[in-house]
């Protein structure tokens, strides 16, 4: 069985951590361990990272391993590239998803293929992290969340984690993975103080050595009457919807699928055969994307485990708008998804 259900306790070996310091914590702990793990990109050094995910780490391990890189994507990813096939494993830093296309060439043509044209004999053990999403009013060149793009090109793993847990899981497990590993996170989930802050972005974190595998979807919240599929911010999202439509006896169950690559299908498939009504939710765009391949997991293998048509919740193939309510509208927040669930119970 492939689903697993995070325990709603804290453990008495876990401390309170928001997203960003989980996973700082990580990284630290990875570079104690490994002398080969380092960080590199824009403003990770004194300032800490713009999102706050290499906070003190600078003081910590110095400039040889902490290092501020010039604004010049394509030069310092293709730097962890050769790095990472000479046998170090960098983590390096993009910032914003958005800015993949400067890069693509080292990302896709190099990174994601290396492995694949030596015939396995070269590997490329390189954490690619950034920041996606909106919400924020950061327009449409910083608002994107883009994980389906990754998710469609071969040779990378990609990883999207929702809670501080798994922020520090996730991250540990991409460090030691032998696989390029692309580690998307949401401004919103990160628990910084000068954003809109989800009050779960500050949650109960295994201390020590932990790993959360890749791969591996998680149960937040058992249902009976429907599914929702999400990942990442939208988890936070269906959760408080589920927490609203329990009033009114509706029991949906959250799935975070925490990895879209590699994907769990079977987790997928348990939980639909379970309620039989499906949700996606997805703050990507809804053509070509993680929505669809959802429901087509449901669909090849077999489309009668669902009573009624799936739902899909995500951003319609527009640029993210600028203004604040323009932006909103077309984000899969609380209102579209409650009526998207009630549309999957009716009848």
């Amino acid at each position: 069985m492939t689903i697993t259900e995070t325990p709603t306790t804290p453990t008495p070996h876990s401390r309170r951590l928001t997203t960003s310091k989980a996973i700082v914590e990580a990284i630290a702990f990875e570079m104690d361990r490994d002398p080969s793990v380092f960080y590199l990109g824009e403003d990770v050094g004194s300032y800490g990272g713009i999102f706050g995910s290499t906070g003190g780490l600078l003081d910590r391990f110095g400039k040889d391993r902490v290092i501020d890189t010039p604004i010049s994507e394509t030069a310092f990813i293709g730097l962890g590239i050769g790095a990472a096939v000479e046998g170090m494993r960098p983590i390096v830093e993009l910032m914003f998803a958005d800015f993949m296309g400067v890069c693509l060439d080292q990302i896709y043509n190099h990174m994601a293929k290396i492995h694949f044209e030596s015939g396995g004999n070269v590997k490329v053990p390189m954490v690619l992290t950034m920041g996606a999403g909106g919400g924020y009013s950061d327009g449409a060149q910083h608002s994107q969340c883009l994980w389906g793009t990754f998710a469609h090109l071969p040779g990378m793993k990609v990883v999207v984690p929702s809670s501080p847990a798994d922020a520090k899981g996730l991250m540990t497990a991409a460090i030691r993975d032998d696989s390029p590993v692309v580690y998307m996170f949401h401004k919103g989930v990160m628990g910084l103080p000068w954003m809109a802050k989800n009050p779960r972005s500050n949650d109960d974190v295994p201390e020590g050595d932990y790993e959360t595998p890749i791969g591996k979807a998680n149960v937040v919240r058992s249902g009976n009457d429907v599914t929702v599929v999400t990942i990442s911010l939208s988890v936070h999202h269906a959760l408080d919807v589920a927490e609203r439509l329990a009033g009114d006896g509706i029991d949906v169950e959250v799935l975070d699928l925490r990895s879209l690559v590699p994907l769990d299908r079977e987790a997928i498939l348990a939980s639909v055969a379970k309620t039989g009504r499906l949700v996606v939710v997805d703050e990507d765009y809804l053509s070509f994307g993680m929505s669809g391949e959802v429901v087509a997991t449901i669909a090849e293998h077999d489309p009668t485990l669902l009573k009624r048509p799936a739902e899909r919740v995500a951003v319609p193939d527009v640029p993210i708008p600028y203004a604040h309510a323009l932006e909103y509208a077309v984000l899969p927040r609380h209102d579209r998804i409650e009526a998207a669930v009630r549309r999957a119970v009716a009848g």
